[in-house]
């Protein structure tokens, strides 16, 4: 057995997703502000005889650790697009913390891939450093979020959510932000089924911060349909007085953006009190 690494798998949230149109594959276009919380689940891995992934954490019960999770896949992946000449990856026993709530808006496995995926690609040489453009594009195969969970910075975007570009201006790192969820699974795909079909328009030009005030989530609507217990979520959060609070993704975990530590960690006080069914986290954005 070699030396162990670790990697953490950053929470997603999308400060805006504006939905565009319904495409004819059944996929939809959508215009996406993403930002990274600086917490999450954690990946650890070290060679092995055989490739394994073993599961613990919160939110570890009902987790396949077959070849079907995302985290064995992008693995396989890797190994399909290892430069030419370069040293094969290695056997791997590979970990995984699950700290994040699962079909939870927030990223989940897509986060958890990438955080194998950078694992891999800076412990075992196979990629030039800071060259992430070979494996966002790879990533594609796993799902559309997954390049900028690579990435795990403020990003802007487009098509399925995997054109991906840099912000003008970016004044929200740093900010810090309270998740919380009502532990209650929403599934991504009858959430975009729901969607009305109406074009609301673009992310708006500015700042980051700007273009999240001037931005929503069209995905809201049809989840808290879906899942009322969202109302609860986003009124005891916006009750809080953030800078912003929003559903991310298609739900069930909401946030809420403030001006310093102290006011977001006295936010998440008050909700665990009056809440402690629900799940939160504090953290600030990468």
């Amino acid at each position: 057995m070699g030396s162990a690494f670790s990697e953490p798998a950053f929470a997603k949230i999308n400060l805006a997703l504006h939905v565009r149109r319904r495409r004819e594959d059944g996929y939809h276009d959508i215009e996406s502000l993403f930002a990274f919380v600086d917490r999450g689940d954690l990946l650890t891995v070290e060679e092995a005889e055989a490739d394994s992934l073993s599961i613990a954490g919160p939110f570890a019960e009902g987790l396949s650790g077959g070849s079907d999770n995302l985290v064995l896949r992008a693995l396989s992946l890797l190994r399909t697009i290892t430069p030419p000449g370069a040293a094969p990856i290695p056997p791997l026993a590979i970990a995984l913390e699950k700290n994040l709530p699962v079909a939870s808006g927030i990223g989940g496995g897509s986060a958890d891939a990438a955080a194998l995926i950078r694992l891999v690609a800076r412990h075992f040489a196979v990629w030039a450093a800071g060259d992430n453009r070979a494996l966002i594009l790879a990533s594609r195969a796993l799902g559309a979020d997954v390049g900028a969970c690579i990435v795990s910075q403020t990003r802007i975007g487009l098509g399925l959510g995997d054109e991906l570009s840099v912000p003008a201006q970016d004044d929200a790192t740093g900010i810090a932000v309270l998740l919380v969820n009502p532990l209650v699974p929403v599934p991504t795909g009858p959430v975009f089924a729901a969607w009305d079909g109406i074009d609301r328009g673009p992310l708006a030009e500015g700042s980051v911060l700007t273009a999240a005030r001037a931005g929503r989530n069209d995905l809201e609507a049809p989840a808290r349909a879906l899942c009322p217990d969202i109302d609860d979520v986003m009124a005891v959060l916006r009750a809080q007085l953030p800078l912003l609070a929003r559903m991310s993704g298609s739900g069930a975990t909401c946030f809420a953006l403030f001006h310093d530590e102290q006011a977001c960690l006295a936010a998440q006080e008050r909700i665990v009190t009056d809440h402690p069914e629900w799940w939160t986290m504090a953290g600030r954005l990468r």
